[in-house]
């Protein structure tokens, strides 16, 4: 899982798919020019939002010990979800995949986690957010929620707190990709507030949102 949908919708950066990136020298060189996020580190709390139906969730940053609760989580989401964030079917996750989803650096590798507390249980996982980062100044961006939290406002109010985190970290402009059927998650980068425009190529909507711009806060 990894990163995420924004109301359960997917995007999917290039870099993730099978835990191994496109631009490979890219990857290796990362540690060189990517600057590191301050102040945040594993299981950090950013911030406390409350959902349209009024339950209020927790944003945080992932950390290792998240590896079950994210297994469990992705064991949650429909065949429709998991196919919009990896843009092909999966019906489950190596070992090595999910090593890469939990190897979290907050350099090259950011990643965020929405949880939610039901029923007086223990705090689980049910979004997520990352960036990765493709070359100086740019990462590509992805987000999941679980199906039975899509529509409530999880996958904006990851953006706000990712979009921030880049903004601060130094990037100037992030950039996914999304099937065009997954409004959900085009309508959630079109109200972030950011500077955003859109291309269609091959069945695929790439997206760019520029950090530069003057942030306007979007309604969670």
């Amino acid at each position: 899982m990894g990163s995420a949908s924004a109301c359960g919708n997917a995007v999917r950066p290039r870099r993730d798919v099978g835990g191994r990136p496109a631009n490979r020298q890219s990857a290796a060189n990362a540690r060189t020019w990517a600057p590191r996020v301050h102040n945040i580190e594993g299981g950090q709390v950013l911030g406390k939002e409350l959902l349209r139906d009024g339950r209020p969730i927790e944003i945080r940053a992932l950390r290792r010990e998240d590896r079950e609760d994210l297994v469990r989580a992705v064991g949650h989401f429909s065949a429709q979800s998991l196919y919009r964030r990896f843009f092909t079917l999966k019906r489950g996750f190596t070992e090595q995949e999910v090593d890469y989803f939990v190897d979290v650096d907050f350099i090259k590798h950011v990643a965020l986690v929405a949880t939610l507390n039901e029923k007086g249980q223990q705090p689980s996982i049910v979004g997520g957010a990352r960036y990765i980062l493709t070359q100086p100044g740019r990462a590509e961006v992805a987000f999941a929620v679980m199906d039975a939290y899509q529509g409530q406002g999880i996958g904006r109010a990851l953006m706000r707190h990712l979009s921030r985190i880049a903004r601060a970290a130094g990037l100037e402009e992030l950039d996914a990709e999304v099937l065009p059927e997954n409004l959900a998650m085009l309508k959630v980068f079109q109200s972030c507030g950011l500077p955003m425009h859109s291309t269609r190529e091959a069945g695929v909507v790439h997206v760019a949102m520029l950090l530069s711009g003057r942030e306007q806060e979007a309604t969670a």
